[in-house]
Parts: C-alpha cells; sequence; structure tokens
C-alpha cells in the first residue's frame, strides 16, 4: 500500500486548520502558502473532505475552510479513507463482502486480512490531535534570544 500526495496534502491541510480551529474558518490560500502545495491542487482534496464529513466550508468574504469536528475525534485513517478510498491491501478485501472466488480456499487471505486490520486499527487509532501534542512535545517550550 502506497498513501498518494492526496491522502498526505489532505493530511498536513487538516493539521493546519487543526491548529488554527480557534481562528475560524482560513482560506484556501493562507493553507496552500504555509504548506506549499499548489491551490489547485487543495481544490480537488476539498470535494473529498467536504463529502466525508471531516471539513465544513464558508462561502463568502469571510469565507473558507474549518474541521468539521474536534481534532481529537478526527482519525488518520478517516482522512486516509476519504482521499484514498479503501486502504486494503489487496482488491479482494476493498469492499464489506469479499466477492473474490478464490475466498474460500486463498491460502493467503488471512495473511491480506491481518494486514488490513492491523493497518486500520493503526490508523484509527491516531487522531490529528495526537499528531498537534506529539508536534508540540518535539519542539517543547525551549527558545533562543
Amino acid at each position: 500500500m502506497k498513501i498518494s500526495t492526496k491522502g498526505r496534502y489532505a493530511l498536513r491541510m487538516l493539521l493546519e486548520l487543526a491548529e488554527k480551529q480557534e481562528d475560524g474558518f482560513v482560506s484556501l490560500k493562507e493553507i496552500s502558502e504555509r504548506q506549499n502545495i499548489s491551490k489547485k491542487y487543495l481544490e480537488q482534496i476539498v470535494p473529498m473532505l467536504n463529502k466525508s464529513g471531516i471539513l465544513r466550508t464558508n462561502r463568502g468574504n469571510r469565507g473558507g475552510y474549518m474541521l468539521a469536528r474536534a481534532p481529537k475525534e478526527c482519525t488518520v485513517g478517516d482522512v486516509l479513507r476519504a482521499t484514498e478510498g479503501s486502504l486494503a491491501p489487496v482488491s479482494c478485501l476493498e469492499y464489506e463482502v469479499n466477492d473474490c472466488p478464490r475466498a474460500a480456499y486463498c491460502e493467503t487471505l488471512y495473511i491480506w486480512e491481518g494486514l488490513a486490520k492491523v493497518v486500520g486499527e493503526y490508523l484509527d487509532s491516531v487522531t490529528l490531535q495526537d499528531i498537534l501534542d506529539r508536534r508540540t512535545e518535539a519542539s517543547g517550550d525551549d527558545y533562543c534570544i
């Protein structure tokens, strides 16, 4: 499994919004500049995040984007499923019902099911808030004059 730039950039965009959640709506231009991501590319990601209920949008003069839920309620798994679709390591696990004709006697199916479970559980255990907290811990309160 390889995470595309859509997934990675969506995560960066949402972290930016999580960090600025008290500022209200943030413009796509500001996110684009701060994250060094093309505004056009972000415009392609926004509908996916909006449709999945992760992102709120507001048009107009004070328009922009903000998280639709608290950072502690949004997991990396949520973000990647919204942008990447299924996180299944093999195509036969992409849907709830495995309709592969070999499923009943596939000797390796348990491996892919186990991998999907581990990956899903891990990505669903990490929230945007966890990432922000880790960033704060890593930077500490040290400063230089």
